[in-house]
Formats: structure tokens, C-alpha cells, sequence
């Protein structure tokens, strides 16, 4: 798994296996968990977020979604 963006006390990740997925970006924070597509930014899957802590996050990605969407693919072109 590797962490590319912490945020608070938000980390925001992707597994070693996902390379066959469109580029997305999960997010954890304390007993939460949510997972976006980057391409357009949009929640695929969501546990324990309520839907204004989401629209934070989905804020949050925007916002770094240059150094989100380079990682995946710096990551998945090896």
C-alpha cells in the first residue's frame, strides 16, 4: 500500500494491486474509509463518511489532484 498524501489525520493511498482500475485514490481516517476516482473526481464507495465530511475530501482531492493523479501513474508505469 502506498501512502501518497496525508492530510489532519487523513491518509490517502492506493494498494499494490489496483493497476487494472481506472487511477483512484482511497482515503482513511480514524474508523472511516472512502474510495474515489480521480477521473472525474466522484466517491466509487464510502464507510462511516457522512456526506459533508465527503465533500471535504472530494475538496481535498481536487485540490491535490495533480500529485494524486502523477503518483498513480508514476506508480503503475513500472
Amino acid at each position: 500500500m502506498a501512502t501518497v498524501l496525508r492530510v489532519d489525520d487523513q491518509r490517502f493511498f492506493f494498494y499494490s494491486n489496483e493497476g487494472n482500475e481506472p487511477p483512484h485514490i482511497h482515503v482513511h481516517r480514524a474508523e472511516k474509509y472512502a474510495k474515489f476516482w480521480l477521473a472525474p473526481v466522484r466517491v466509487a464507495e464510502s464507510i462511516g463518511f457522512t456526506s459533508r465530511e465527503l465533500r471535504g475530501v472530494q475538496s481535498l482531492i481536487t485540490e491535490h489532484l495533480d500529485q494524486l493523479r502523477e503518483a498513480w501513474d508514476e506508480y503503475y508505469a513500472q
